[in-house]
């Protein structure tokens, strides 16, 4: 596999001929299983293959149980300069809930010796968990608070398909997501990290000034970006590429010289709707100026005859010839980005 993710870095240099890469990213599954001589060795190929900005921001995710006092020492000794740990929860039910591999103990101590080594952290947080109280979501938070992190990313809890929590629903040994709970732990998260001096810059993304996540930035600035490896994404502003999701063939194609991908060509009307979807979401909205630059006129004039009723709702407001959430739309942005997306494809 690593092979593979090397003879794939190089085989698409040329794609990345005209950018400068400013983030490293080791996301997906686990790559804390790579050791820091595989980590560093992806690095080097990148450089030897990009031009790479001075200092660019190097994240690896990990789930606690990855993170070992060892490990995270190893970590820090490599170019690696950004960790994204997936913490859920403090609360041993909700990881037991959530069939999480380690526990709240493994959960405090791997955040004690991570914020010793790296001042770039970020860690995940699962809210809208049936049974968990508000008081329960507000500890949460301020744990995570209590070690300094500088970042915190929180989504709501989804019922994936053909999983234990989905057959604990359907059998009623647990409650089913509830949304207005949901709705009430979002906005408490809000309020809370606002009050921490957090900057909520994008819908369930909080950052210290200075400790946005660079990469993710990028993705909701319609940024280009190169996915390596099986299933990973790529985007070049056009088109729109998947590599392959199986390991085996994944390996076969790369030795072939050949890149194990699909490519869907975006239309203007694609383009404008990830670009509503991904700006509405930012604290840097969707720019009118932008819309009429890059999709022209009418796409701005639906846009604005599409907004007029969320406004009148108070879930949208217009700053700078900028289309932007309010408080209260937050929570819902992705249903009303969907409602003013265009559908008549041209």
């Amino acid at each position: 596999m690593m092979e593979a993710l090397i003879s794939e870095l190089e085989l698409r240099k040329d794609e990345f001929s005209n950018e400068k890469v400013a983030t490293i990213y080791f996301g997906g599954g686990t790559p804390s299983v790579l050791s820091s001589e595989e980590i560093k060795l992806l690095i080097d190929t990148v450089h030897q293959n990009y031009k790479v900005i001075q200092d660019p921001e190097i994240t690896l995710e990990a789930n606690p149980d990855d993170l070992s006092e060892q490990k995270i020492i190893e970590l820090s000794n490599s170019p690696v300069n950004r960790l994204s740990i997936g913490i859920q929860s403090f609360f041993e039910k909700d990881l037991k809930l959530m069939n999480r591999a380690h526990n709240a103990e493994e959960a405090k101590k791997c955040l004690s010796v991570a914020i010793r080594y790296f001042d770039n952290i970020s860690v995940d947080l699962i809210y809208g968990i049936p049974n968990t109280t508000n008081d329960e979501w507000r500890e949460n938070i301020e744990t995570a608070l209590s070690f300094g992190v500088p970042h915190i990313s929180s989504y709501a809890l989804t019922v994936e398909p053909k999983t234990a929590l989905q057959s604990f629903i359907e059998k009623g040994i647990i409650d089913d997501v509830n949304d207005e709970l949901a709705q009430e732990q979002f906005l408490i998260l809000v309020d809370e990290l606002d009050k921490a001096e957090f900057v909520h810059y994008e819908l369930s993304n909080f950052g210290k000034e200075h400790f946005f996540s660079k990469n993710n930035s990028a993705y909701w600035q319609g940024k280009k970006y190169l996915g390596i490896g099986p299933s990973a994404h790529s985007f070049n502003g056009k088109e729109r590429s998947w590599n392959i999701a199986n390991n085996a063939i994944y390996i076969k194609k790369i030795k072939e010289k050949e890149l194990p991908c699909e490519i869907e060509e975006l239309s203007v009307t694609d383009r404008y709707n990830e670009y509503v979807m991904t700006g509405l979401r930012t604290v840097w909205g969707v720019d009118f100026k932008r819309i009429d630059q890059e999709f022209g006129n009418q796409y701005l004039q639906y846009l604005k005859m599409q907004a007029e009723k969320f406004i009148l709702q108070d879930l949208l407001y217009i700053e700078n010839d900028t289309l932007k959430t309010t408080r209260k739309g937050k929570f819902l942005t992705d249903g009303i980005a969907s409602d003013l997306f265009k559908l008549n494809l041209s």
